[in-house]
């Protein structure tokens, strides 16, 4: 396999595979330019894998408070349990909203790898 001819902003040369006769990889190639764009444009709008992280670690410190406050009587027994049902159901929120950016972010995978494969197949060359 070549590798990429470019040269990054760091002055190395590019560890991409390169992709066609170009002799450049996907990230390099001015071929592929405008769906990098189209992708980071996406990738901007959606909240990082991080953000659940938080959403989880925030819930768990407000469910914590929670349970000290019905213990010391601060809370209603009846009003926690209230509280705790609607934590509950915000975890589940945030547990699907990673399984549906989970999908998302395979199916562009995936819609990338078969417009690579198209494009190898239009130049005459087969995968395999």
């Amino acid at each position: 396999m070549a590798r990429c001819s470019a040269i990054t902003r760091s002055g190395e040369r590019c560890k991409g595979v390169a992709i066609d006769a170009t002799g450049l990889c996907y990230a390099h190639s001015p071929d592929h330019e405008e769906d990098r764009r189209r992708a980071a444009s996406k990738g901007g709008k959606r909240g990082g894998r991080g953000r659940p992280v938080v959403d989880i670690v925030n819930l768990k410190d407000q469910l914590s408070d929670l349970y000290d406050s019905v213990l010391s009587g601060e809370t209603e027994p009846k009003v926690g349990a209230v509280a705790a049902q609607i934590a509950n159901a915000r975890a589940r929120l945030v547990e699907t909203e990673l399984k549906v950016k989970e999908q998302q972010e395979l199916t562009e995978r995936l819609e990338e790898l078969e417009t690579l494969m198209e494009r190898q197949n239009q130049g005459g060359r087969r995968w395999g």
